[in-house]
């Protein structure tokens, strides 16, 4: 590749990405001023990812304008970094998910997640109590369980929902309990529940209670996180041969730009 086809090439990527780079620390910083506590959880990572690309677009941008090698060979030195970073990470998150899956019940168009499926890593999280003390007071502002009610305004229609893992693990009792629903937002309880399951005796109609504290509810979180890590992998898969593309076409311009620096100082 020419020396100025590489050159011209890094300097616009990496023109672009600290422009990206920016966009990101400035949604950090609205999610730090957010009141939401579990928004603001998200706030050091964001910031942080924000202001790793834009050091590193920074050093490729000014090395690929100035045509400095030096920079151009740190650029290149962070950037596999990230390469590793990203390879390694996407693996785990392979490995991670790749223990769990639904039960499907009897009568139900969705399925039912039981905790002790998913793989350790999960499991000594979501049991941490610290942990899931935060999560479960993200779910119970999310308000998934009160709105279901509003959307399946009948038994039937209830009955018949395509509720998401987390809906399906938090918001009732698990089937095997035996408990009638009522509606969408209500079982009764007086019945004795036909399970061992410590689960049945958990579970209360309060709309601040309901099955948050469940083993189902673990399962339906770590269901719902399966799945958003396994997109994660997917599109880190996709970021990591752009960026091995990125990476070569960078090497392409640190050569060259080594090449003109001895033409200069063999010229002199």
């Amino acid at each position: 590749m020419s020396t100025g086809t590489s050159t011209f090439v890094i300097r616009w990527i990496n023109f672009l990405t600290m422009i990206l780079a920016i966009a990101v620390i400035c949604f950090g910083v609205w999610m730090s001023t957010h009141h939401d506590a579990c928004r603001r959880t998200l706030t050091l990572p964001v910031l942080g990812l924000g202001a790793i690309i834009l050091i590193v677009s920074l050093i490729g941008f000014l090395g690929a304008l100035k045509n400095v090698s030096w920079l151009l060979w740190i650029y290149l030195i962070m950037l596999c970094f990230i390469l590793v970073g990203i390879l390694v990470f996407t693996v785990l998150a392979f490995i991670i998910t790749n223990n769990g899956s639904g039960h499907a019940v009897t009568g139900l168009r969705y399925k039912e997640y039981h905790l002790q499926d998913y793989s350790s890593w999960f499991l000594r999280r979501l049991n941490n109590t610290r942990n899931w003390r935060r999560l479960k007071s993200c779910l119970v502002k999310l308000e998934d369980c009160n709105n279901l009610p509003k959307r399946y305004k009948t038994l039937k229609a209830y009955k018949s929902a395509e509720l998401s893992p987390i809906e399906a693990g938090c918001c009732r009792p698990p089937s095997e309990c035996g408990y009638p629903a009522v509606n969408a937002s209500y079982y009764d309880l007086s019945y004795h529940p036909v399970s061992s399951n410590k689960d049945c005796k958990i579970y209360k109609n309060s709309q601040s209670i309901k099955c948050y504290n469940c083993d189902s509810c673990k399962a339906g979180v770590a269901q719902y996180m399966k799945i958003e890590w396994r997109v994660v992998a997917i599109f880190n898969l996709i970021l990591f041969v752009i960026l091995a593309a990125v990476y070569f076409v960078g090497c392409c311009a640190r050569r060259n730009a080594a090449r003109n620096s001895s033409s200069k100082i063999r010229g002199r």
